[in-house]
């Protein structure tokens, strides 16, 4: 009977603390919790640890394993809890903070802080790697210290580790710091970190994708606006993020009164929203922005187009009636459906509803909204899960949790329902009694950010971008100037007449010498020009990732692209 994973891992975690704890004493253990594909620990070391000495630990979790000790359950109070762990601070401050049962998992005569599940032996976790070390604050507080965070995975087979860690090595290759370099899509420098420069090719794929998102917006009803980058210290005031967002702002002077740049979209919308009186019958009012916004992260957590300080967030701002939020919300998984499914992109959801305490607005709003929120993630078919408590003060949500080529989960889009800065901008329209009322704001962003999106789509399509959006699209490759150059420049000009990005690589170099180069740009087709594709007026082109050729009328090939490029097709995958 196959184990389940999570409990797996989360047993894993603990043998790999025995381990640590016999070979390093005085260690002290904060988290350590099963996760999408493995688990971690979080630990105060005595000593410093690198990735160098994983293999020792795992050598003493094997060790620890090969005695078969069973892992036992046991309730304990309070009191001794606090007994038990009092050397550990980090322990004692989870032990004060839980209110229910108290829970410790033994094995042998070691034992953790635990609610569970485990697997019944130490014996049954046999197939695990541990995979690299982080720093992680403790409780994610920068406050606080500092602790080391091992990541490790565990399987029920070997096959299933081996597959694991063949798919880690896959992802190294795919890494977008490397791809973007290889393929010329953006750049990052020392001159402003967390800043990334996009260059032409970068440029031709986020404007294909931005292109593609205006005109799905615009079948959907939003309207374009374009807020400013800065704004007034009195604006961030009324929307609350001088209070509780000030540190990671951007802060300067004009005409002696502080600015802030922008560090999300949201009150601009507002803006827009007021410059106008509403009337009931024009909701749902639909804005949508490709707002470039500036957060100061640390330095440390810069990664790529994945952590940013400078990016675009593809937000949408929506004014609805509380009656309209089915509707709307509906409207919303359709337009995300539309766009995920042109990249091949899964998702599953997550609902998060009211927080216990401290949350704003009517309950009975707040128990409407979850109530549509979990009836739409129903009836749309896609797997979902519910996250209670964990919504914002101010509203409801829904996150989605995209998965790509390489099993891989992203937070990608999310929907949040927000009935408190509507109240703090006094925002309004008139209802069917000629009185003002509270819409409802729906924030909502399908990427997330361009820039991070880029950076999970070229590691989902390892750089081989759908034909719509590649860079460059077809590469024409003459066999011999002498022979064959005009005609090669005819095939590129039809192309371009057509609206394919088509260059021309003539025969400076060898013919193989380009074809490599072609493969190694991910172009998705190869044109080859030869004597017999002249007489005929044809073209042999062959696609990225294949090995065959064909031959087919020039004609036809123009249309041919031309149809996928429309159509927004996702790459053809060679059985």
């Amino acid at each position: 009977m196959a184990l389940d994973f999570k409990t797996l891992n989360h047993s894993t975690s603990h043998l790999m603390a025995e381990a640590i704890s016999n070979l390093y004493p005085g260690a002290k253990f904060g988290y350590g919790p099963a996760i999408e594909e493995g688990f971690y620990y979080d630990i105060d070391f005595p000593t410093p640890i690198t990735e160098a000495d994983l293999p020792k630990i795992e050598k003493e979790m094997h060790r620890i394993a090969s005695r078969n000790e069973p892992i036992v359950r046991e309730e304990v109070s309070k009191e001794k809890a606090l007994e038990l762990f009092k050397d550990n601070p980090y322990k004692v401050e989870l032990i004060k903070g839980i209110d229910g049962v108290i829970t410790i998992y033994k094995q042998g005569k070691w034992f953790d802080l635990c609610a569970g599940p485990h697997v019944e032996r130490t014996g049954l976790i046999q197939n695990f790697k541990l995979l690299s070390i982080a720093g992680a604050y403790w409780r994610g507080d920068s406050k606080n210290k500092q602790l080391v965070r091992i990541y490790g995975t565990s399987f029920d087979s070997k096959e299933g580790l081996a597959e694991h860690l063949r798919i880690l090595e896959e992802r190294k290759k795919r890494d977008h710091r490397i791809l973007g370099k290889q393929l010329g899509l953006f750049m990052l420098s020392d001159y402003g970190p967390g800043l990334p420069f996009w260059l032409p090719n970068g440029m031709i794929v986020r404007t294909q994708i931005e292109n593609m998102w205006k005109e799905i917006h615009a079948k959907y009803g939003y309207m374009l606006v374009d807020t400013p980058i800065m704004l007034s210290k009195d604006l961030w005031i009324t929307s609350g993020h001088w209070d509780h967002y000030k540190d990671n702002m951007y802060i300067t002077m004009v005409d002696e009164n502080e600015f802030a740049i922008k560090p999300m979209n949201c009150p601009g919308a507002i803006l827009c929203y007021k410059n106008d009186l509403h009337s009931y019958r024009e909701l749902p009012l639909r804005y949508a922005e490709l707002g470039h916004v500036h957060r100061h992260e640390a330095s440390g957590a810069l990664n790529g187009l994945f952590r940013v300080r400078s990016f675009t967030q593809d937000d949408a701002h929506t004014f609805v009636r509380p009656d309209q939020i089915g509707d709307e919300i509906v409207s919303i998984l359709k337009l995300y459906d539309e766009i995920y499914s042109l990249f091949g992109l899964n998702y599953k959801i997550e609902l998060s509803t009211r927080p216990e305490s401290g949350y704003i607005g009517d309950i009975k709003i707040w128990n409407e909204s979850e109530r549509i929120l979990e009836e739409v993630c129903r009836k749309s078919g896609k797997e979902f899960k519910i996250n209670p408590g964990d919504g914002a003060f101010y509203g409801p949500k829904l996150d989605f949790k995209v998965r790509d080529s390489m099993n891989r989960i992203w937070q990608c889009g999310t929907i949040q329902l927000d009935m408190n800065l509507p109240e703090r901008f006094d925002v309004s329209y008139i209802d069917d009694k000629g009185e003002k009322v509270r819409p409802v704001m729906i924030h909502r962003a399908c990427f997330g950010s361009i820039e991070r999106f880029v950076g999970v789509i070229t590691e989902h399509f390892a750089g081989a971008f759908p034909l719509w959006f590649a860079p460059e699209q077809v590469h024409v490759l003459p066999v011999n100037n002498e022979f064959h150059l005009d005609y090669s420049k005819k095939v590129v000009e039809e192309l371009k007449k057509a609206g394919v990005r088509a260059i021309l690589v003539d025969a400076s170099e060898k013919l193989g010498y380009r074809m490599r180069n072609a493969q190694i740009k991910k172009v998705p087709y190869t044109l080859v020009i030869g004597d017999n594709e002249i007489a005929a007026k044809s073209v042999t082109y062959r696609h990225y990732g294949s090995k065959q050729q064909i031959t087919v009328p020039l004609k036809d090939f123009v249309s041919k692209v031309k149809e996928e490029i429309v159509s927004r097709a996702l790459p053809e995958v060679e059985e």
